[in-house]
């Protein structure tokens, strides 16, 4: 039991000091966040328009809908981790072409991006989203959670269909 919990008392009190000096406590989530935004960019471009409207199962999203449902959260949890409103966009899950959705995946990746610079001060700070009280390193997490969830959906769609995704590929 000690040794386990040593590590977890030295760690909880290590973040208070981490969030006044800024840096490595959001620093730590910021790898996932760029690993899986760049494969869900990559899977945008990849796949062929062909494949965009590819169901596995009549009950679940189409692959192109999975890539609009994850440009739409990047806004929601990164808008909600910067402590601002979400900017205006259209539905991107009822978007259907591939070029506008390729964009929009890139566009909302970037935005994404400027969450994961912030101080770890702000890191710390609360934050609510479908109506759970965490902090907005909890909506960082969250987000590079989800987007782990729906990239293994894809990575599923891509193999039934022959194709190779991006987490596969070499140099990865």
């Amino acid at each position: 039991m000690k040794r386990v919990l040593m590590p977890v008392l030295l760690l909880a009190a290590a973040v208070p000091a981490f969030a006044q000096q800024g840096g490595p406590v959001v620093a730590s989530v910021t790898p996932r966040f760029a690993e899986l935004g760049g494969w869900l960019s990559k899977t945008a471009e990849q796949v062929p328009e062909s494949l965009y409207a590819f169901k596995p199962n009549p009950a679940v999203r189409s692959l192109g809908q999975i890539i609009g449902h994850m440009a739409n959260a990047h806004y929601l949890f990164c808008a909600t981790a910067l402590g601002e409103p979400a900017p205006q966009h259209p539905d991107f899950e009822k978007v259907t072409d591939k070029a506008s959705l390729v964009a929009a995946m890139k566009a909302s990746v970037t935005y994404c991006a400027r969450a994961y610079q912030i101080s770890d001060a702000d890191a710390m700070k609360p934050a609510k989203l479908f109506g759970s009280s965490t902090t907005r390193l909890g909506i960082l997490v969250w987000n590079a959670t989800h987007e782990g969830e729906h990239y293994g959906n894809l990575v599923v769609y891509m193999r039934i269909n022959g194709i190779v995704p991006p987490s596969s590929q070499p140099g990865n």
